[in-house]
């Protein structure tokens, strides 16, 4: 080995645990680090699982696959707190299993199944635990960031110590709800912290043709606003918490907003129905990230080093993974598909009322229509 390659290996050696001493990162324990890796790794397995199911036939709409980018759901999550909201775009699969939400309830709604998280009728973009402070996937590009300054605006009016994690796609950061967003959030000193998970394409457009001056960062376009905002290797787990979590004290302590850049990648097409992904990107530019920036393959490598984890470990966790999210497929399989009685419940339905131009409407939330005997009938 050469004396630059050797520097070279030293460098990213030294790089790959620069974030370890953390005071964030040293407080974990060996279960809390093992726990950590195995959450990466089932949303890994709930997604591959997910995408054969998809490729067979059993689930209609889209699929948005989230393998590649596991460490920044699994690493910003784990540091939330009692008060803190979790909302985020159509890519929300990870985001739901690191909120606690099961393989079950998450695959059954993938199959469009009445034990489905949302019953069955949102589907893949749709995920929803309002319980776990989780409000959901949106499918409207960028149509979640004023929801999520709303949910922050919430806790600051209720005097409550807490931030919303926004999370969005580098496609979005062009849209006017998101700048709309970021004005009222720095003027009035909201704590939302939006994550952007730059996975370099929006659907099948490069960061390049679709953003001006990417070189300075999508985050830096916080500066004109008066934000503060950073960028993150996606791929190091210990980097994700160690400046998240500074972010979150600050939004919790200072109640200001701040914009995060998380380099990642996406191992498929924006969503499976998305066939020309390796013709806007290299299959060289596929297998160097997996080979080199796979995140669950750099913190296991940690992990390691550390002597947390050992071979036979990996193992049992890699099955055990892959067992549960057979087990949610069969889950899907054998669930009932949503009554017909269920078709018009859970929805908003706006009355269009020519020359006034209202907005008033219906709330059908759980409620029952008047021909529902019908339906029974």
């Amino acid at each position: 080995m050469s004396t630059e390659t050797k520097d070279q290996a030293a460098q990213a050696k030294q790089d790959l645990f620069a974030h370890a001493k953390a005071p964030i990162n040293q407080k974990l324990t060996a279960e809390q680090k093992i726990k950590l890796y195995t959450d990466m790794v089932r949303i890994r397995k709930f997604e591959q699982a997910a995408l054969q199911s998809y490729q067979k036939g059993k689930m209609g709409g889209f699929l948005h696959l989230y393998i590649g980018q596991e460490a920044t759901a699994i690493g910003t999550i784990s540091l939330t707190e009692e008060n803190d909201h979790i909302i985020t775009a159509y890519r929300d699969h990870g985001h739901a299993l690191a909120v606690g939400m099961t393989m079950n309830e998450c695959m059954a709604e993938l199959f469009g199944k009445f034990t489905g998280c949302s019953k069955g009728k949102g589907g893949s973009m749709h995920y929803f635990a309002p319980e776990k402070r989780y409000w959901g996937g949106h499918g409207i590009v960028g149509g979640q960031t004023p929801l999520g300054l709303g949910i922050a605006y919430a806790l600051k009016y209720r005097g409550l110590k807490g931030c919303c994690l926004c999370y969005l796609g580098d496609g979005a950061i062009n849209q006017g709800a998101f700048h709309e967003s970021l004005n009222l959030a720095s003027l009035w000193s909201i704590p939302v912290i939006y994550i952007i998970e730059n996975n370099r394409y929006s659907m099948g457009t490069s960061q390049a043709r679709s953003s001006a001056y990417p070189e300075a960062g999508l985050a830096s376009r916080a500066e004109g606003y008066n934000m503060e905002w950073d960028r993150i290797d996606g791929s190091n787990l210990y980097e994700i918490r160690a400046k998240v979590h500074v972010a979150m004290e600050r939004a919790r302590n200072e109640s200001r907003p701040m914009i995060l850049e998380i380099d990642t990648y996406r191992y498929y097409g924006h969503s499976i129905a998305d066939a020309n992904h390796k013709k806007y990107r290299t299959k060289e530019e596929i297998e160097d990230y997996q080979n080199n920036k796979d995140p669950i393959s750099v913190y296991q490598q940690i992990l390691v080093a550390e002597g947390v984890l050992d071979e036979d470990k990996i193992k049992d966790i890699d099955s055990a993974a892959k067992e549960e999210a057979k087990a949610s497929v069969d889950f899907a399989e054998n669930s009932p598909y949503p009554p017909a009685q269920e078709l018009l419940t859970d929805v908003y339905w706006t009355t269009d009322n020519p020359g006034q131009h209202s907005n008033q409407g219906r709330m059908f939330f759980n409620d029952r229509l008047p021909w529902d005997d019908e339906y029974q009938a």
